[in-house]
């Protein structure tokens, strides 16, 4: 952290709160923090992904407790579904620590920002009707499916350092999962993702601890009032925000790589 100007580091903790209001309300929101540290910091892929990631074994645990709390993760589907993405996280992870090894800067910075374009376009295929779809049923869908999402997502988020919710949930609405129960299950899925990546990262050196302080601690502050707002604002505002802001960043990402 040593040598950042006073406004990075200003603009690293509001990044960091609006990647935990986007966790808990939409699912796409971590990865505001790879954007950052790699925007704004002269970390290597491995360091980005790396402290980003480490953020998320807070939030992903501060968002597993809320949405138990209200209801959806006591869902008995949205539990199986949950834990079947966990399963496959577990085999998943691993492989996008290894993955992230193998780039450079400037093809980590093509990568995410083509990335960040890809969710943009999943956010904005959800299905007719499922903006409106909260409750806190509805959550399983079928187990060999469910494992490959969660292996799939743990591959992609670990490579990023941008946990479970940024890809998952987009995917699982696709699936018809409704948007709260999908939002619950990311959440614990994103538990295994950042405790197995970030496992993978310590042992590789690649995790800047004063960083990931910076940024966390306002992210855990945004997943708290992301919760409250996914549950007050309407579904499809959220939406139209985070998809303006993905594709914003999109080229920025690429071209600074």
């Amino acid at each position: 952290m040593a040598g950042l100007e006073p406004w990075v580091l200003a603009g690293l903790v509001l990044i960091g709160l609006a990647a935990g209001v986007g966790i808990t309300a939409v699912g796409p929101g971590g990865v505001l923090v790879t954007v950052g540290l790699f925007a704004f910091t002269d970390l290597s892929p491995a360091q980005v992904a790396g402290t980003a990631i480490v953020t998320n074994v807070a939030t992903g645990l501060l968002g597993t407790a809320v949405y138990t709390r209200s209801g959806q993760l006591r869902d008995p589907g949205t539990r199986r579904t949950a834990a079947l993405l966990a399963g496959g996280a577990v085999a998943g992870t691993p492989l996008g620590v290894l993955a992230n090894g193998l780039v450079t800067g400037r093809v980590f910075g093509m990568l995410l920002g083509a990335f960040l374009a890809l969710v943009a376009v999943l956010v904005l295929w959800r299905r007719p009707g499922d903006a409106a779809a909260g409750g806190t049923g509805g959550g399983a869908i079928g187990w060999p499916v469910a494992v490959a999402v969660g292996a799939g997502v743990a591959v992609v988020g670990a490579m990023f350092g941008v946990g479970g919710p940024l890809l998952c949930v987009p995917l699982l609405i696709a699936l018809g999962v409704p948007v709260l129960p999908a939002l619950a299950a990311a959440q614990a899925q994103s538990v295994v993702i950042a405790a197995a990546g970030t496992a993978g990262y310590v042992a590789a050196g690649a995790i800047d601890w004063p960083l990931a302080a910076l940024v966390g601690v306002p992210e855990l502050a945004g997943v708290l009032a992301g919760w409250v707002i996914a549950r007050a604002v309407p579904a499809a505002a959220l939406k139209g925000a985070l998809v303006v802001s993905l594709l914003a960043l999109a080229p920025y990402v690429a071209l600074h790589g």
